[in-house]
Formats: structure tokens, C-alpha cells, sequence
């Protein structure tokens, strides 16, 4: 496993994460992985005590990920890290990124350099973030 990150926080090492259901049963736990359909609301009760969220995407079309990642940031305030693995492209790392993601596991040999092209590829967004930057014209653009 590759771990690649988007941003300036360095990916960590954490026990493997449980599912949501033996997060439940499990007190312990300080790393979850969410399916594309779990709801992230069902993490709240736990929040102040995980480490990482680990969003599974099943495959590149499916954009619950996304969601979810902002979920977790925008209304849950998670500040932990929150992790993407499975079926994710070269082409989805800045739109990860915006969307609070902090690192993507690759498969054991991956190149890393489409990944690091895509995130230097747009200096302006239309879409929102949840990352801190500046509004260039009437909420339509932003700088990074």
C-alpha cells in the first residue's frame, strides 16, 4: 500500500480501521472505515475520540465519497484525518482535496507523478471548498 498526500498533512499509521458496525460495538477503536453507503451522521457520537475515517470508493463514479468527505469536515468539524481508498483516479485528486480529503491509498507500485500533476494542474475552482481560499469574483472563482 501508497499512501499519497494531497495536502500538507502527512498521512499517519493507525491500528486497521473497523467497519461501522464494530465501531459501534467496539469503545475502543480510534480508526473506521465507511462504506458509500453508511451515513456519516452514525460517526457523531464518536468523533471526538477517531484518529481516521477511511471513505471507500467502490468505484470512480460513485461520488458518495465526496459526500461524505465533506460531511465529516463542513458540518461535523472531524479533524482527523480522513483517507480515500479503492476504485479513485489520477483525475479526482484536487476535487478530493477541495472536499477535505487528506490522503489516497494507491496500489503497492503506483506512480505517484499523474497524481501530483493533477493537484498542481488549476491555479482557480468554481466549486466551493473547505479549504481556506480567497474569492476572486462574487463567490464564482477562487485562488488557491
Amino acid at each position: 500500500m501508497t499512501l499519497f498526500n494531497l495536502g500538507a498533512r502527512e498521512a499517519g499509521h493507525y491500528a486497521e480501521p473497523v467497519t461501522l458496525a464494530d465501531l459501534v460495538e467496539q469503545g475502543e477503536a480510534r480508526s473506521v472505515v465507511l462504506e458509500s453507503g453508511d451515513e456519516v451522521a452514525a460517526l457523531k457520537p464518536y468523533l471526538n475520540r477517531l484518529e481516521l475515517v477511511v471513505l471507500r470508493f467502490p468505484i470512480f463514479r460513485d461520488g458518495r465519497g465526496f459526500t461524505q468527505a465533506r460531511e465529516l469536515r463542513e458540518y461535523l468539524h472531524f479533524g482527523g484525518e480522513i483517507r480515500v481508498e479503492g476504485h479513485v483516479l489520477p483525475d479526482q485528486a484536487d476535487f478530493l482535496k477541495r472536499c477535505g480529503v487528506d490522503s489516497v491509498v494507491l496500489p503497492e507500485g503506483s506512480d505517484v507523478r499523474p497524481w501530483e500533476r493533477q493537484l498542481k494542474r488549476y491555479s482557480v475552482s468554481f466549486q466551493r471548498s473547505v479549504l481556506p481560499e480567497k474569492v476572486l469574483d462574487v463567490g464564482t472563482r477562487v485562488a488557491r
